[in-house]
């Protein structure tokens, strides 16, 4: 995964151009991202307003200029948890569908509705990060344990309830996704 998506359209295509030059002699497939996803991540903020929605043309431009494998777009998502219901603009993933022939990913999916995530399956998208839904289960499950049992110090009787608390929620997305036995 490479991210320029905050750089000029240009600098974007020549620096994921010298990463995919790297990567593609030793097999390593690259996904880009295109268009600002709000929200935060990795300790960068990208504020609503300075949020842009991939645009179409771009998209094909870009895919055609890069040759990457697939394709991180924005079309309403933030990166970490949401302070309201995210409104995903489904006309502009058609557009960028019928433009660009390779597999579309929906980045800041934790908080969309499991109906938009699925009408975004349904029209294209081909990979969805939920990363905060994933932390938000193992640290929510590794509060309650602690409160609940202030006296344990043993780290396994509160990770191992962690990471089972992640699995499940996994385990959920991949059968509202419609991915279950899918490889």
């Amino acid at each position: 995964m490479y991210d320029g998506s905050k750089l000029p359209l240009e600098e974007n295509i020549a620096i994921t151009k010298k990463v995919l030059e790297i990567t593609w002699p030793i097999g390593v497939s690259v996904e880009a991202e295109l268009g600002k996803i709000g929200g935060t991540e990795d300790d960068v903020h990208v504020s609503d307003h300075e949020a842009m929605y991939t645009d179409p043309e771009e998209a094909r431009y870009f895919v055609e200029q890069t040759g990457i494998e697939s394709l991180a777009i924005a079309i309403g998502t933030a990166h970490g948890q949401y302070k309201g219901d995210p409104k995903l603009d489904f006309e502009r993933l058609k557009k960028i569908k019928s433009l660009v022939k390779i597999p579309i990913v929906l980045h800041g999916s934790s908080g969309v509705s499991d109906e938009s995530v699925r009408k975004a399956i349904e029209l294209g998208v081909c990979k969805v990060n939920i990363d905060t839904n994933i932390r938000e289960a193992f640290v929510w499950e590794m509060r309650r344990r602690m409160e609940n049992n202030p006296q344990k110090i043993d780290p396994r009787k509160l990770l191992g309830p962690a990471r089972d608390a992640a699995v499940n929620i996994i385990r959920e997305k991949i059968r509202v996704f419609g991915s279950s036995g899918k490889a």
